[in-house]
């Protein structure tokens, strides 16, 4: 009945799923809880396509044990985590030596280039986009000495083509008024997109798919395996589905699908929190990016979200929202005349991979599966990219670029 059958109603799940429809393929997707319920519903918002430089890198990995000495800080760790992080620390800590991180980067590249060749192609296609907002982004410094110690990530992100302008004084007052004085400095990026509403747009590309002949079911994925005619999906309620291929997206939880079919991925889970106040806050021109702690401040249709940081620490512990009322005291040190009354809080999960690659690719031991998760902080950014790579693999067209830095075998 159905030819692909997509686990995961997430972003990139909908896109994919929406893209095969394109190409005339009948898709199912099933998802445990709805549409955009996990990380998609509270994400930034934001298209980061200068983001090419990976998270494991050399700069990160020693700064790493100083942010984790502060439990409210952009990385936070319970001690009680820690034994079960090591394995994916360590290959954090391969991956951010000099010559792997090169190759990830010139990765991570290369994928960014696909989304940015995508992305609009896929809003315009869907008919959404008047949902995309062309405002860019400003990374704000306190000071113009911490401007100077960002210089080697600015270097190599012009080395990519990234086109981004130096600010300070009257312009970046003209770009964002209302900054507190302290934040001399910054780093425009006029390119940087964002989103009207995350949330909104990840359901509206689920609609458009099924307008186009995808169908939605709600139910949990507990097993899957290869058969005769191609893979066998069996759901919590004992119902089982087959199709000849498989997308696995389904985020955080996808690795514990994949060692149902023998792939162990070390996959973790960057815990991201936010509060979304309601509009009217600031006048937000465009979104700030506060690289020295972690974390954004986004203008949506629905109010302003601040949000970042990394919490690692699985996908069981409670959250704990202090980190979402530390990142909203910081936010109105930037912003001096912010409102921060009656802000919603949101923690949800990113799936990370320790060389901050995704996985693009088939399951080495079920080829009929296709997998696609991990894009970390990058899954809204890389959608488009990921769901066209998908589509060339289910159609048996040669992949718009190499994939081989995104196997899964690489772990």
């Amino acid at each position: 009945m159905f030819d692909v059958i997509v686990i995961g109603g997430g972003i990139i799940g909908l896109t994919a799923a929406f893209r095969l429809c394109e190409a005339g393929r009948k898709v199912l997707i099933l998802d445990r809880k709805g549409m955009a319920c996990e990380a998609s519903r509270g994400n930034a918002g934001a298209f980061a396509f200068a983001d090419v430089e990976p998270l494991a890198s050399p700069g990160v990995i020693w700064k790493a044990p100083f942010w984790l000495m502060d439990p409210l800080g952009p990385l936070s760790m319970p001690l009680s985590y820690a034994p079960k992080m090591l394995p994916w620390m360590w290959r954090f800590w391969r991956a951010s030596r000099p010559a792997p991180h090169e190759a990830s980067t010139a990765a991570q590249a290369r994928l960014m280039e696909l989304a940015k060749a995508e992305t609009d192609d896929l809003f315009a296609t869907a008919g959404l986009s008047h949902h995309l907002r062309r405002d860019g982004a400003i990374y704000l410094y306190d000071g113009e000495a911490a401007l100077k110690s960002s210089r080697g990530l600015w270097d190599l992100r012009a080395r990519h083509g990234v086109e981004f302008e130096t600010v300070s004084g009257a312009r970046l007052a003209e770009l964002q008024p209302g900054l507190h004085p302290k934040y001399t400095h910054g780093v425009f990026i006029p390119a940087w997109m964002t989103l009207s509403d995350p949330y909104e747009v990840a359901c509206a590309i689920g609609q458009a798919a099924l307008a186009r002949g995808a169908q939605f079911e709600k139910g949990e994925v507990v097993d899957l395996s290869p058969n005769g005619q191609g893979v066998s999906v069996r759901l919590a309620d004992g119902r089982r589905i087959s199709a000849p291929k498989v997308i696995l997206a389904c985020g955080a939880w996808s690795h514990r699908l994949a060692a149902k079919l023998g792939d162990k991925v070390p996959l973790e889970t960057e815990r991201g929190y936010n509060t979304t106040l309601p509009p009217g806050a600031f006048d937000l021109k465009r979104q700030l990016v506060l690289p020295q702690d972690g974390y954004v401040i986004t203008p949506l249709a629905t109010g302003i979200r601040v949000g970042g940081a990394v919490e690692l620490a699985g996908l069981d512990r409670a959250p704990d929202f202090r980190r979402s009322e530390i990142l909203l005291k910081k936010a109105e040190g930037v912003m001096p005349g912010l409102k921060t009354e009656g802000g919603v809080q949101w923690m949800g999960f990113r799936p990370s991979l320790p060389d901050t690659l995704p996985i693009i690719g088939r399951a080495p031991r079920a080829p009929n599966v296709l997998y696609a998760f991990g894009h970390g902080h990058l899954g809204l950014t890389q959608a488009a990219a990921t769901a066209r790579l998908l589509t060339d693999m289910t159609l048996g067209r040669p992949p718009a670029i190499d994939l081989s830095p995104y196997r899964p075998e690489r772990f």
